[in-house]
């Protein structure tokens, strides 16, 4: 009997030691994580927030059409008001590359707060 509890007396000194080391290492590890991923979220959080007007067509080309419309009926030109497209934005399209960039940006944000969000689950475990 006096064997047996001095064997588990030095492997709980030996398992402590191991755990705080081991505990140690991934809590600064996890918390390297946590920086790096909050400053890569906001950088591109930042770019995603620049790309963000690509996504849709130009606002200011609709108001052009429409007071060159403006013009053209008090100018009399009612034939020429009419031969102008009232909405460019039915001519917009959406180009594959501004799609491709958009679909990685947002995938690289979501992986970024994916692991921040594990970390944050690791230190609190």
């Amino acid at each position: 009997k006096d064997h047996r509890s001095r064997f588990w007396g030095v492997y709980k000194r030996v398992a402590e030691e191991h755990d705080g080391e081991f505990l140690e290492r991934y809590t600064s590890d996890m918390d390297i994580v946590l920086v790096f991923s909050g400053l890569f979220s906001a950088v591109s959080t930042s770019f995603i927030v620049a790309m963000e007007s690509n996504l849709g067509p130009d606002p200011s080309d609709t108001t052009n059409a429409l007071l060159t419309q403006l013009v053209q009926i008090g100018l009399g030109n009612f034939a020429e008001a009419g031969s102008t497209p009232v909405a460019p934005a039915s001519t917009w399209s959406l180009s594959a590359s501004t799609l491709w960039i958009q679909m990685i940006a947002y995938a690289s944000l979501s992986m970024s707060l994916l692991a921040a969000f594990g970390a944050v689950l690791g230190k609190q475990w």
